[in-house]
């Protein structure tokens, strides 16, 4: 995961200098699906709450996103992609599959599969 990781960002990194993974995918997983809330993307993420503010909180201070006071429930906060987020989302998609695909290279449909089904066990067996 760490050499993915670290591949992964360094590719990033040369398109889009001041962004990271993770805050890349949550600008992803929040325009498939603006509903999300913070518990909800933490578990995506496979981070924790703490960790997802502080994704959030870079965001919005780097423009991408913008937090606004949630329509039906004043006390929790909406999260809103900008203009910024919306073209760093076109910029860094393709540079994300081009990312999966070098890492899968190599591996059969089959072994795909077998490596998805044994991670999905691990990660049962550790929750």
């Amino acid at each position: 995961i760490k050499s993915y990781r670290k591949f992964a960002q360094k590719n990033i990194q040369r398109t889009v200098d001041d962004i990271t993974l993770d805050q890349a995918l949550l600008l992803i997983l929040l325009q498939k699906d603006p509903s999300l809330n913070q518990m909800q993307l933490s578990k995506i993420l496979f981070k924790d709450y703490a960790a997802t503010t502080r994704i959030i909180d870079l965001l919005v201070k780097n423009g991408y996103l913008s937090r606004t006071v949630h329509q039906k429930d004043g006390r929790r906060k909406a999260l809103s992609i900008s203009p910024k987020g919306t073209e760093t989302i076109k910029t860094v998609k393709p540079i994300i599959a081009n990312n999966r695909k070098t890492a899968l290279d190599g591996l059969s449909k089959e072994e795909i599969e077998t490596l998805d089904r044994l991670l999905k066990k691990i990660v049962s067996n550790c929750n």
